[in-house]
């Protein structure tokens, strides 16, 4: 006769009212979604944290983005994992700053290794990672959405309570802003506060003249915010050191404190607070 003892199963409204009471202590829960990839959300996110942390807020980040997770690499966790106590719950990773990060990629053998599930299985582990991990308590959680409008994202909508905005991220043309409103409708759809809009890749400024080229066309973040009636939180510029940080495995932010996004991200951790503590 075998020793395998059955796990019994967790129905998952039982995981969402877990979830629910392992998220209550913070005070700040900040989700980070686009509706489309390739502007840079995961990016602002992760720094965004960081810059948060800065402020002396404590500060959590969950990269929701199970098939694409990338935060660990961004803030140059490289070698680090996830373990848990002895009670079985998952304990975060401290990362830059006491930032707690959560991540599925910290939980592979190796950080290129595919994820292959179809969305309810994706929902289902969403909601068993969120219900397992020692969150403890803070002021902040920031939470990386992954690109559109599906499975994982309405389980994260649903399932984490007094959700205090949404932050939208966005680059400058036409065809982002067309996709990214669909992801500010979803916002509205679920009662989730719209607390602006940041155009990344707004800009360049030339480091030898100072002059500042619209390079992936005309931003339209301040329209975009406009035809929502929210607030452009901060346009983000294309800065060269950000590549520069990532071959490192360091925090852009940390690594170059005087750069030229570094210093708007920092007034974008300002704006924020000053919007959700006011």
């Amino acid at each position: 006769m075998s020793n395998y003892k059955k796990i019994p199963f967790q129905p998952s409204f039982s995981l969402a009212q877990d979830v629910e009471k392992k998220l209550r202590s913070f005070k700040h829960k900040i989700l980070v979604l686009s509706g489309k990839g390739g502007v840079g959300k995961t990016f602002i996110s992760s720094m965004l944290a960081l810059a948060i942390a800065e402020k002396g807020k404590t500060t959590a980040i969950l990269d929701a983005d199970i098939h694409g997770s990338s935060i660990p690499s961004i803030l140059g966790l490289h070698g680090t994992r996830h373990y848990a106590d002895e009670e079985g719950n998952i304990l975060p990773v401290e990362g830059p700053l006491g930032v707690k990060v959560v991540a599925v990629n910290l939980m592979l053998d190796s950080p290129d290794l595919p994820i292959v599930w179809r969305g309810p299985l994706v929902s289902r582990a969403i909601l068993e990672l969120l219900s397992k991990v020692k969150w403890g308590s803070g002021d902040y959680l920031i939470v990386d959405l992954p690109p559109g409008t599906g499975d994982a994202i309405i389980t994260i909508a649903q399932s984490i309570s007094s959700i205090t905005g949404a932050i939208i991220v966005t680059a400058p043309n036409m065809l982002s802003e067309t996709i990214v409103s669909k992801a500010i409708n979803f916002a509205a759809k679920n009662n989730i506060r719209l607390l602006g809009v940041v155009e990344n890749l707004s800009y360049f400024k030339c480091p030898h003249c100072g002059r500042p080229s619209q390079v992936l066309g005309k931003s339209t973040g301040e329209q975009l915010a406009g035809k929502f009636g929210t607030r452009l939180l901060a346009k983000i510029p294309i800065d060269p050191l950000i590549n520069d940080a990532i071959d490192q495995g360091v925090p852009y932010i940390l690594a170059y404190k005087d750069g030229e996004a570094a210093k708007a991200i920092r007034s974008l951790a300002d704006e924020l607070i000053s919007i959700v503590e006011s």
